[in-house]
């Protein structure tokens, strides 16, 4: 099959979001598929995929999450470089992914002569995020357009397909999405790249950290991914002991938490790596001995990094959510939601047990076998032929 995907995100810059779209369009390639990326104009080629780019915007370039007034213009010019590829070209599907994706490839529909099926590819709630985001405040006139708009592209996509059951029961209880057309289609993990390694002796001694236990955060540095939480779990941690040392890998604000480090006067414990290309990801991850993931997940979005974190074997911290144990199960580690006490106290805990880290070590990699962007792929390939056949 020739599938579209349409991507309102500057492609590639190391984001889960952008993972999860990368790794199932390597991965429907590899079923004999042939997928073309159609995204912004800035962002990072990836080998072995066919990505068509927009026309630049001089003044644009920004590649963290979050909504912005200049991706309206984006979304316009993508709009057309869409509309000019279904024109060239004959594609039997296309998979919007983002909930601008999804109303684009509906307009690209309504001015090409063969109807193309739409399935919407949903990583979390518009309407919640930019409240997430602080982009506009719930109730405001902006809030009731976005609803309005993720309303629509609901209801007009052929097909759905969600990463948690969290965002399929808001798609159900919210927006009346009918059962049938709403598929979980999980993230997955590259099981043959992460996987249990050797430390690299050359970071431990660059970053300073023997005979220190580590504990790692990988992702976006920002208080909906619960940053703030974790500098004072850090802060708890710093108060008992002095042989913990947190790895905090990511981006944006680096200087803003580097700065919020300081106040907290913990940066001894912390260092702050900046951005680290995904294929670097696992040198990293090679030196913890515990990985945290303080997110707290209310746009109904999953939490892709949890299974690199078990691909690699790493015990997780985690909050008591839904979301985290849809996915960790028995083998994850909950401390109380939004608590950064217990955040700390169970960071503790888990450093100072070898027995229970080993034992989960094996129990996570294990469970990470079975979710490979493969089977993932066998299964959106699964929907597609349904709305074919439709």
């Amino acid at each position: 099959m020739n599938i579209l995907f349409v991507v309102p995100s500057p492609l590639f810059a190391d984001r889960g979001c952008h993972i999860r779209i990368v790794e199932e369009a390597k991965a429907l390639n590899k079923l004999g598929n042939k997928v073309t990326i159609c995204t912004y104009p800035h962002g990072r080629d990836v080998n072995g995929l066919d990505i068509k780019r927009t026309v630049k915007i001089p003044w644009y370039n920004k590649l963290e999450a979050g909504p912005s007034y200049t991706k309206i213009l984006l979304d316009f010019l993508l709009f057309l470089k869409i509309s000019r590829l279904a024109k060239a070209k004959r594609f039997d599907i296309i998979h919007a992914h983002l909930h601008e994706g999804a109303l684009l490839a509906e307009f690209v529909n309504k001015f090409n002569s063969n109807k193309i099926p739409v399935i919407f590819d949903v990583q979390g709630s518009l309407t919640k995020e930019v409240i997430e985001h602080k982009f506009t405040q719930k109730n405001s006139l902006i809030y009731k357009l976005l609803y309005k708009i993720e309303q629509h592209v609901t209801n007009a996509s052929d097909a759905i397909i969600v990463s948690s059951t969290s965002m399929a029961d808001i798609l159900k209880n919210e927006y009346n999405q009918a059962d049938k057309k709403v598929d979980v289609i999980p993230d997955a993990v590259n099981t043959d790249f992460f996987k249990p390694r050797l430390k690299s002796t050359k970071l431990v001694k660059n970053l300073n950290i023997k005979n220190k236990k580590v504990v790692v955060y990988t992702g976006l540095l920002n208080e909906y991914q619960g940053i703030d939480l974790l500098l004072n779990a850090v802060k708890e941690v710093s108060k008992n002991r002095r042989d913990v040392h947190f790895l905090i890998i990511g981006y944006p604000n680096e200087e803003y938490y580097t700065g919020k480090a300081d106040e907290l006067r913990i940066t001894d414990f912390v260092t702050f790596t900046g951005k680290i290309a995904y294929s670097r990801i696992f040198e990293y991850l090679s030196l913890a001995d515990v990985a945290v993931s303080p997110k707290l997940p209310r746009a109904g979005e999953a939490n892709l990094k949890l299974y690199t974190y078990m691909a690699t074997g790493l015990p997780i911290v985690v909050f008591d959510h839904i979301v985290n144990r849809e996915i960790l199960g028995d083998l994850g580690v909950y401390a109380k939601y939004n608590d950064y006490k217990s955040l700390a106290l169970k960071i503790e805990d888990l450093l100072d047990n070898d027995g229970l880290r080993n034992e989960l070590k094996e129990k996570l990699r294990e469970n990470a076998l079975d979710h490979s962007w493969e089977k993932s792929a066998m299964d959106i390939v699964k929907i597609y032929k349904k709305l074919l056949q439709k």
